[in-house]
């Protein structure tokens, strides 16, 4: 079995702690070449299979040509080095950054909805609107209220008044049955709903499918572990029927725990179509897909080595495995055993040559397997080994000969040369046995005990407890030659803890040689597209040298396997296995009477008592959901959906097999396009990780929680003692005071705002914390919206007949209508931090920092505000205005609320009775979603372009009034500049003093302008630049004091000065463009260019005033 983890730091081949016999390995696997280092012992072997065939019967898992492959040694250095890294800095009492320090936060008061709402019914949004954000007060009911009305089902279709003609359908990946969603599932639901939602009021018939997965060995674990503690018995106390009981009355009683989760992440599934992979329906489509493939002869039994998990009694998936690493003798835990086992040690011993007086030694790290060697290699050109080619050495126990064979695989430059082969343990060696045709010899039971073979001292011995009686008996008989510390990857099954054994047996296997070829042409073709498209290599190569797939599991949860052996009446030959398939045992017992020409009577049935692989199940699921094998209403509808988005780390369990076996059974693709985002990492760069306790609950940071119950979650998980350590200081630096209540709509727009295509994403709580900011200045902004609607007599304009008349009104609708147009490129482009910074620059930088700010003097009069008569104060520029302020708020929303759907929908029921034909039952998850040809007569791209030097003044000026310390007062400002610019100011007049908070605009153009007849400013003002032909002077009664402001500015650039040459200095290093992420280095782009321009303008103000103070 090929699998993508390795067993030992400098290998990818040899199964767990394999012997060195040599060292190296090189497999070659069609056009690939892989070169594995094994062990450090300095015996290296070099092994080359020009075939692919000889791989396929002992394959359950992809070759080692796949991405997901473990990376070579050197690559697992560094990834270890760098582990150690973080974890020192973990440890240590500093913050590496600024950015690694501790987020500030304080509580904020909790509001809750006490309003009295039957489950089910519309929220009332008539009370008195709070005056601050609460999460738990804006996510109460609306929910319930959304799913009770069928707003998610695609049936309400049909009454949407802007409904088109068109599909969108996809699944959830199905998260186990067992488990809590973690902030990677938090992301998938995040980004999902978000494509969901804007479907669903772009006018989509939509159609998003929940589901669970039954999760074989997960769940099954769970259950044996609880009967266990609450009963004391164990899974074989009971009939497998019974045992089905506990299982099922585990899943009823706990197993809604994951939707109720969803929900609280106001996903938007249809959960009457709600679908668990051992629903009836569900095992009907895995029935009949494994009788349709074994038809097809894509599935076939045979024998071959597998992952085992000796404490489980089953072979386990690829994605089961955890990879340990040892840097020498480690005494580790092992499921059966009182004592510690220690791992990370080489022993060598000799084989004597038979009726010579020579040996042959060998290295291993696993001596109990040595009962089950058949014979040694070694290079036919060796001239070491020229004398003994074809002689056999007498094994020490068993007094079996072992053959010395020669093959060119060998290398014999590396070590000695000599390699012991132990075929039914070990991958590499299954196939040597093949080319051989050597024997293969079972010396470790599936329960993990020594078979009989190894003779009666050792049978029925646990396999580690095996080990030192070998080795002391290898010492007893003077063969043994030492041990030595070894570095070593050590698999472990992430279920059972336990050490993962390669053990052959006979299992059921998908054949995917054909399968991936179609998989590979259809995206080569067009036919499937993957994003981001740098997966597609990735996708080739892999399919490309794809090895077939067992799946069975040695389980009793699960789809039972539908393939029946057969017994034939006076039948003598014990030894031949006969098997068929059929979709229940009467057509199972109907073929086999037909294949062996007796009557059905006749024949005795007895069902493969293995389950199948989850994962085979999962691999249905697009189109078993949907009622498959049966032409459904809902798969002729529906399938294939339109996309599929989950996490790059599925690629090759999940979403091949999907298209291999959809493509096979239903003739279709299952999905169009496939959309992967990236993994989500701790505040440190780590993955998340159980094994690591740096898992965080996404309910943990939607309702808050305590630094207390964090660390009580890390200490009931089952971490070794430094991992322990590690997790537990790392969340006492990264929340000291615990995780402050933020809010599902933060906790989504957060996630959204990641680049997802591309690295993996660092979230931290600080950033979901600032989008809870967010949310309350969206909280504010609707605050004064509802003051400033509540003085109007009559419902606003619709968007339609609202023609902005003001220069600032059309400058912020055509930032809307440019924000509007971002979203929709970006929304096609699945670029959804695209989409949420555009959304989130509009409304705090445009809309509150510039507009609403400019507009309050117009729109709220009791603030004693100095309205202009001439351009502002008329009552039909302030109906307007308020037109204007609430179809920007009223869009915004709108555009938010596939991020947002809580505090949208809140905001937006607030605002309904202002306007004309609001219906009580409607929603805004089935509003039209804002498009740009609504807003076509909103687009002045003049006005925009000409406000980017208005923004620029603005800037200088308030910078101008910091330096003199001014609060209140509002001196006049003159501004020297081009004619063109100035028209430019005169045109924006108002909103440049409302603005920089100046009582006066003064301009003055030295090349001479007919339109302006001002007087340049007077001396002894404050200066500022804002480009090479714009300057401002600031005009202060009391008089400037040049000296202080030269000093105050020399200060600033002398602080400036060192950070830029810090960036510089990164810059202009070798490895900055090839070593440092995009986002990093745009990032530092940016801050560079922000300190360039203001050690530029800092420049321009001192010169100017020393030329001043020369000139006095």
């Amino acid at each position: 079995m090929w699998c993508r983890y390795g067993w030992s730091r400098s290998t990818r081949f040899f199964g767990p702690h394999t012997a060195v016999r040599g060292g190296l390995l090189t497999w070659r696997l069609g056009r690939a070449e892989h070169l594995s280092e094994m062990w450090r012992a300095g015996r290296v072997l070099r092994v080359r299979l020009v075939s692919r065939g000889a791989a396929r019967l002992c394959s359950s898992n992809p070759p080692n040509t796949s991405p997901s492959s473990k990376s070579p040694p050197r690559v697992q250095a560094e990834k270890q080095r760098r582990r150690r890294e973080r974890e020192q800095a973990i440890l240590s009492s500093q913050h590496s950054s600024a950015e690694d320090k501790p987020v500030k936060w304080t509580e904020k008061q909790r509001i809750l909805y006490t309003a009295p709402t039957l489950p089910g019914t519309k929220k009332d949004t008539s009370l008195p609107f709070p005056t601050s954000y609460s999460p738990e007060y804006v996510e109460s009911s609306w929910y319930q209220w959304w799913e009770k009305e069928g707003f998610f089902s695609p049936e309400q279709h049909e009454r949407l008044p802007h409904a088109v003609d068109r599909t969108f359908s996809l699944c959830i990946p199905p998260p186990n049955v067992t488990g809590t969603l973690h902030l990677g599932h938090a992301l998938t639901v995040a980004v999902e709903d978000a494509l969901v939602r804007r479907k669903r009021m772009q006018g989509y018939r939509v159609l998003w499918v929940p589901g669970c997965d039954h999760a074989g060995i997960a769940t099954q674990t769970v259950v044996e572990r609880r009967l266990l503690r609450e009963e004391g018995k164990h899974r074989h106390d009971f009939t497998r029927e019974e045992f089905l009981q506990q299982v099922w009355k585990w899943k009823n009683d706990k197993g809604e725990e994951i939707y109720r989760q969803l929900r609280s992440l106001g996903a938007s599934l249809d959960w009457s179509r709600a679908c668990f992979t051992m629903d009836p329906c569900f095992s009907r489509a895995v029935t009949e897909a494994f009788v349709k493939l074994c038809d097809l002869g894509l599935i076939y039994r045979s024998e071959g080595l597998v992952n085992w998990s000796c404490a489980l009694e089953s072979a386990i998936s690829d994605i089961e495995v955890d990879s340990k690493e040892l840097s020498g003798p480690t005494m580790l835990s092992v499921p059966g055993y009182e004592n510690k086992v220690e791992f990370g040690t080489m022993f060598t011993f000799a084989y004597p040559i038979d009726n010579h007086d020579e040996e042959v030694m060998v290295s291993t790290t696993r001596p109990e397997t040595m009962l089950g060697d058949v014979a040694i290699a070694v290079h036919p050109d060796d001239p070491r080994y020229q004398a003994v080619n074809g002689k056999q050495c007498r094994h020490p126990f068993t007094n079996r000969l072992l053959p010395i064979i020669t093959d060119s695989m060998v290398d014999m430059e590396l070590g000695t040369g000599a390699v012991k082969v132990t075929p039914a343990h070990d991958h590499s060696d299954f196939l040597l046995s093949q080319r051989h045709s050597l024997p293969r010899l079972t010396v470790i039971r599936g329960d993990g005990t020594m078979t009989p073979p190894c003779g009666q001292w050792l049978e029925g011995v646990k396999r580690f407890d095996a080990r030192q009686f070998v080795v002391d008996a290898l010492v007893e008989r003077k063969l043994f030659r030492g041990k030595k510390s070894h570095a070593m990857t050590l698999p472990i099954c992430s279920r059972s803890g336990d050490i993962i054994e390669p053990l052959l047996k006979k299992q059921w296997f998908v054949r995917c040689d054909q399968m991936a070829k179609k998989a590979v042409q259809a995206v080569e073709d067009g036919q499937l597209q993957i994003i981001p498209d740098f997966y597609t290599k990735t996708w080739k190569t892999w399919l490309s040298n794809i090895s077939d797939w067992c799946i069975s599991r040695q389980l009793w949860w699960g789809h039972q396997i539908p393939a029946y052996q057969v017994e034939l009446p006076n039948c003598t030959d014990t030894k031949e296995e006969r098997w068929v398939w059929g979709r229940s045992e009467a057509e199972a017992r109907q073929r086999a009477a037909i294949r062996y020409g007796v009557r059905p009577e006749a024949v005795t049935l007895t069902q493969d008592p293995d389950v199948l692989d989850t994962w085979f199940s999962s691999g249905l699921f697009p189109f078993a959901m949907l009622g498959w094998p049966e032409q459904t209403t809902d798969l002729q509808h529906y399938y294939p959906i339109s996309i599929l988005e989950t996490g790059n780390d599925l690629i090759f369990f999940w979403v091949a097999r999907m298209v291999m076996l959809g493509t096979e059974l239903t003739g279709q693709l299952p999905f169009k396009q496939v959309l992967f985002h990236s993994l989500v990492r701790d505040n440190h760069g780590r993955k998340m990780s159980k094994s690591l306790g740096n898992v965080i609950d996404p309910l943990d940071v939607i309702h808050g929680v305590s630094l207390e119950r964090l660390q009580e979650k890390v200490m009931e998980g089952n971490l070794d003692p430094r991992e322990q350590l590690v997790a537990i200081e790392a969340q006492r630096k990264d929340f000291p005071k615990g995780i402050p209540q933020c809010g599902t709509d933060a906790l989504r727009f957060a996630l959204c705002s990641h680049k997802m295509q591309g690295e993996d994403i660092s979230l931290s709580v600080s950033q979901v914390l600032s989008c809870r900011h967010f949310c309350n200045k969206m909280w504010q902004t609707l605050r004064f919206t509802l003051g400033v609607l509540g003085h109007i007599t009559a419902p606003v304009a619709s968007l339609e007949e609202t023609t902005p008349l003001s220069s600032m009104d059309r400058w912020i609708c055509s930032r809307l209508y440019s924000t509007v147009l971002q979203c929709e490129q970006a929304f096609e482009a699945y670029e959804l931090h695209t989409v949420t910074s555009a959304l989130y620059s509009f409304w705090v930088h445009s809309l509150c920092d510039v507009y609403m700010e400019h507009v309050k003097p117009v729109l709220v009069q009791d603030e004693g505000a100095v309205v202009q008569p001439d351009t502002e104060g008329s009552d039909s520029t302030r109906h307007v205005a308020t037109s204007v302020l609430y179809h920007c708020v009223s869009v915004s929303l709108a555009l938010l609320s596939p991020f947002m759907p809580f505090i949208t929908e809140e905001l937006w029921q607030r605002l309904q009775p202002f306007r004309h034909g609001a219906a009580s039952q409607t929603s805004l998850s089935l509003q039209p979603y804002p498009c740009s040809s609504q807003l076509a007569h909103w687009h002045f791209p003049e006005e925009e372009s000409a406000f980017l030097l208005i923004q620029e003044v603005i800037r200088t000026a308030r910078s101008l009034r910091a330096q003199c310390g001014m609060t209140k007062d509002k001196p006049a400002m003159w501004a020297v500049c081009s004619p063109s610019q100035a028209q430019v100011l005169l045109h924006f007049g108002s909103a440049v003093w409302t603005l920089s908070r100046t009582s006066c605009l003064h301009i003055y153009c030295p090349q001479g302008s007919d339109n302006l007849h001002s007087t340049p400013p007077p001396e002894g003002s404050l200066i500022g630049v804002v480009d090479h032909s714009c300057q401002l002077h600031l005009h202060v009664q009391s008089g400037v004091n040049v000296e202080k402001q030269i000093l105050q500015l020399s200060q600033r650039r002398d602080k400036l000065v060192p950070k830029l040459k810090e960036i510089l200095c990164k810059v202009q290093s070798p490895n900055f463009l090839t070593k440092v992420p995009a986002h990093v280095r745009q990032k530092v782009d940016h801050k560079m260019s922000a300190l360039q321009q203001e050690l530029k303008t800092i420049e321009d103000q001192l010169k100017m005033l020393q030329e001043n103070q020369t000139t006095e």
